[in-house]
């Protein structure tokens, strides 16, 4: 095969109508467009408006809420726990931080906190200390063993929270 030999699949590639390029072209004089009116200029932006009829977005239903200050948790599960503790990524035998979960590369970012989920097996006996965790992980935690503390979400501006 050679440079010159190399072309695109039939039907790849369309050539683009061209307007306003004589009345020979089908597409001359207007364009397309039709005579004066505010489509026919340019710079229109009437995309949503639909002439006195009630627009498409003030007719569909709006439901739910969405909390401006709402709490969102980094989620780590007890199975890539113990997996990390089984390749020696984290020590089982001292306390296991949020900041220790974000230095072995478990966590990427601790945003509102860490929150403890009960996916996966525990094996090994742990401490943990975590903003959040389940139910069922703190009691799969204790069955090995271990023990969960819950310190709960930092507040966001520790500033305000000093005074």
């Amino acid at each position: 095969m050679k440079l010159n030999e190399l072309h695109d699949n039939p039907g790849a590639n369309k050539t683009q109508k061209r307007k306003a390029r004589g009345p020979g072209s089908g597409k001359g004089k207007t364009a397309g467009r039709g005579i004066k009116g505010q489509k026919s200029r340019s710079g229109v932006a009437i995309n949503s408006y639909e002439g006195g009829q009630m627009p498409l977005y003030m007719r569909l239903p709006k439901r739910g809420f969405n909390k401006p200050n709402r709490k969102s948790f980094a989620v780590v599960n007890l199975g890539l726990i113990e997996k990390f503790i089984a390749e020696g990524k984290l020590d089982a035998a001292n306390t296991i931080t949020e900041e220790a979960l974000i230095a072995s590369g478990l966590v990427r970012r601790k945003l509102d906190g860490v929150r403890l989920l009960a996916k996966g097996e525990v094996a090994s006996k742990m401490t943990l200390q975590v903003s959040g965790a389940s139910k069922s992980a703190i009691a799969a935690v204790e069955k090995a063993g271990g023990s969960v503390e819950v310190t709960g979400p930092a507040p966001k501006n520790e500033a305000g929270a000093a005074e």
